[in-house]
C-alpha cells in the first residue's frame, strides 16, 4: 500500500515524465508546485516506488521513469480525465454534423480527427464480416465489357467491385440476376454469400438466366468477400514523432507492425467491451513493447459493430487520449445509429 506522499510523487513523476520525455531526479521534483519535501526525503520515497517496481532508473540518467507496471497504477487508480478544449469539441461536432450516408465514410474521418487531436496514430477496425448482412446488390454497367457491383450492408458498409461482363449477356438477363440476388440474399451474412450462390442459387440461374455461365463466374468472384474486417489508419507518421522512436530500428518495427494488419485485427478484436488500455507488454506482441494501446467500442443502436483506437508510445497522455476517445466513440455511435436504424 502507497501512502498519500508516495502516490503524489509518484503521478508528478509520470506526469512529469509524459510531457518532457525526460527522467526526472529528486531535485527537479522539489521544484514542482505541490512538492513540499526536500531532496532527501523526495530520494527516500523514490527508492521505495522503485522497491515497488513502478519506477526506474536509466542508463543515462540519475533521474528514474515510470516502468510498464508504474504506468499500469497510474492508469488504473491516479488517472482523472482531461477537460477537453472548446476548439477539440468544435472538431468532433464539425465531423458529426457532415451529411454523410456511408459507414466508411464516417469511420475514415473518425481515424483523421483522432489523430490530429491526439497527436497519436489511430486506428479505426471496421464491422466484423460475421456482423455484415447483405442489404442491397446492384450492377452499374461500365461499357458493353465490364460493369461495377456495388454490395451494401445492413451496417452501411459497401463494397465496390469491378468485374468483365459476358458479350452474351443481354440487360435484361443482368437485371433479372439482380433481381434474383437480391430476392434470395438480403439478409445474409457476407462470409456465407459465396456459398449460398453455388448451392441454391446456381439452380434459379439454370432455369431462368440465358447462357449464364460465364455471367455466373463473374458473380461467384464479386461475392467471394474476404473474411478480413477493415482498418483505417489516421496519422500513420504521428507515432515516429515521439523521441522514443527515432531509432532507426525501432521504426522499421512499428511500421511492419503496421503494414502486418492481421496484428491489429486480431488485439482489436479482442479487446472488451468500452475503454481498454493495453501497455507495452501487455499487448503480447513483441514489436508493442514500447507501445499502448487504447481502444473503445462503437455500436450501430444495441449491436457491437467495430472499434477506435490509439495506438502511441508507453508515455502517452492517457488522460486525454482516454477522454477523446470516449467522447468520439460515443458520438459515432450515435450518428451510425442514426444513419442505420
Amino acid at each position: 500500500m502507497l501512502t498519500e506522499r508516495q502516490l503524489l510523487i509518484l503521478q508528478v513523476i509520470i506526469d512529469d515524465f509524459i510531457r518532457s520525455a525526460q527522467p526526472v531526479g529528486s531535485r527537479a521534483l522539489a521544484k514542482k508546485r505541490g512538492i513540499n519535501f526536500s531532496p532527501a526525503t523526495i530520494r527516500n520515497e523514490m527508492a521505495d516506488l522503485e522497491e515497488h517496481g513502478l519506477i526506474e532508473k536509466t542508463h543515462t540518467s540519475s533521474g528514474r521513469v515510470p516502468s510498464e507496471k508504474g504506468y499500469r497504477f497510474y492508469v488504473d487508480h491516479l488517472l482523472s480525465p482531461e477537460k477537453i478544449e472548446q476548439h477539440e469539441l468544435n472538431m468532433i461536432n464539425e465531423l458529426f454534423e457532415e451529411s454523410i450516408v456511408e459507414l466508411e465514410q464516417v469511420v475514415q474521418n473518425s481515424a483523421k480527427v483522432l489523430s490530429e487531436l491526439t497527436e497519436y496514430t489511430a486506428i479505426v477496425l471496421g464491422p466484423t464480416v460475421e456482423d455484415n448482412r447483405l442489404s442491397k446488390f446492384q450492377i452499374i454497367p461500365i461499357n458493353d465489357e465490364s460493369a461495377v457491383a456495388i454490395i451494401v450492408t445492413n451496417t452501411g458498409h459497401i463494397e465496390h467491385k469491378l468485374f468483365t461482363l459476358p458479350k452474351s449477356i443481354h440487360p435484361s438477363e443482368v437485371e433479372k440476376t439482380v433481381n434474383i440476388l437480391n430476392e434470395r440474399l438480403r439478409g445474409v451474412p457476407l462470409s456465407e454469400l459465396h456459398s449460398k450462390l453455388m448451392g441454391e442459387i446456381i439452380l434459379l440461374f439454370k432455369e431462368h438466366v440465358n447462357n449464364y455461365e460465364s455471367f455466373f463466374q463473374s458473380l461467384a468472384s464479386v461475392l467471394n468477400i474476404s473474411s478480413n474486417d477493415k482498418l483505417y489508419y489516421g496519422g500513420k507518421i504521428n507515432i515516429l514523432k515521439q523521441p522514443e522512436f527515432q531509432d532507426v530500428e525501432k521504426i522499421k518495427d512499428v511500421m511492419k507492425l503496421m503494414e502486418e494488419e492481421n496484428n491489429f485485427y486480431h488485439l482489436l478484436r479482442k479487446t472488451p467491451i468500452g475503454i481498454h488500455v493495453k501497455i507495452g507488454t501487455e499487448n503480447k506482441v513483441p514489436e508493442m513493447e514500447d507501445l499502448s494501446l487504447i481502444s473503445a467500442t462503437y455500436n450501430i443502436g444495441e449491436e457491437q459493430v467495430g472499434k477506435i483506437a490509439i495506438l502511441g508510445p508507453k508515455r502517452m497522455n492517457y488522460s486525454k487520449a482516454i477522454s477523446v476517445l470516449n467522447l468520439l466513440s460515443k458520438n459515432l455511435t450515435f450518428t451510425l445509429s442514426n444513419l442505420y436504424d
